[in-house]
């Protein structure tokens, strides 16, 4: 199965232009044969903490009309898209929530990120469950950002008979997580581990992509570079 993690800059608090970046990258990851595509953190609104605690016009729901049209293309390029944004919950609160829309626009599960880091424990409410998909027969796993720091969750989604680690994420330059997370996470799973991750400046820091695929023996198999938006795409086994 081929499987994009892509990778572009957000504009802060802007749903409609973030989600005509994520709907080219659809249809560029589906016109090179991806059956699946990974966005990286909040990217419907930019990882932008402060402008969402102010703004609740920015906490889509899960049949958001403004997001049709990452629903139109997965249909037309048949492919499933992992898609993050700061999604309402019954609390009150977003969370931090990768929706998956299938290859006919529904959607296939939703998954709120379970260990919230610093300034988002005011704001968003963690989740309480893991996330699970399966699309053509394939179990998929759902991670989040700091989720990955804790090696429960990837064990736990070996025991539950996943093939693959999706990880949508804000990393900033500083951080060590390309080298020792992710590839920690296949290596001792053996899973694949896709990286969604974002270009430019957030709230975060300075964030330079590098989405990119690690194999079950932990070595990178696709990476997306620093400098452009773009896809690391990778053909899975599986």
């Amino acid at each position: 199965m081929k499987t994009a993690a892509a990778q572009f800059t957000p504009v802060p608090g802007d749903i409609d232009a973030n989600v005509r970046s994520m709907c080219g990258l659809i249809r560029a990851a589906a016109g090179r044969g991806a059956r699946l595509v990974v966005f990286p953190e909040l990217a419907l609104t930019g990882y932008e903490p402060g402008l969402i605690r102010k703004d609740p016009g920015l906490w889509p729901a899960e049949d958001d009309e403004r997001l049709e049209p990452v629903r139109e293309a997965c249909r037309a390029g048949s492919a499933a898209a992992v898609v993050g944004g700061p999604v309402r919950t019954e609390s009150g609160r977003p969370g931090i929530t990768s929706l998956v829309i299938g290859p006919c626009g529904e959607l296939l599960t939703r998954y709120d990120k379970l260990h919230l880091h610093g300034v988002e424990n005011d704001i968003f409410a963690a989740g309480t469950e893991d996330g699970r998909f399966t699309l053509d027969g394939v179990r998929f796993a759902l991670a989040t950002c700091y989720d990955n720091r804790f090696p429960d969750i990837a064990e736990r989604a070996e025991a539950d008979g996943c093939r693959a680690y999706l990880a949508s994420s804000v990393l900033d330059t500083a951080n060590d997580s390309f080298d020792q997370v992710y590839p920690v996470r296949a290596r001792e799973n053996g899973l694949y581990v896709v990286l969604a991750n974002v270009l430019g400046h957030n709230e975060a820091g300075e964030c330079r992509g590098g989405s990119a695929v690690w194999g079950p023996d932990g070595r990178r198999i696709a990476d997306a570079g620093t400098e452009d938006p773009g896809l690391a795409l990778a053909d899975l086994p599986i």
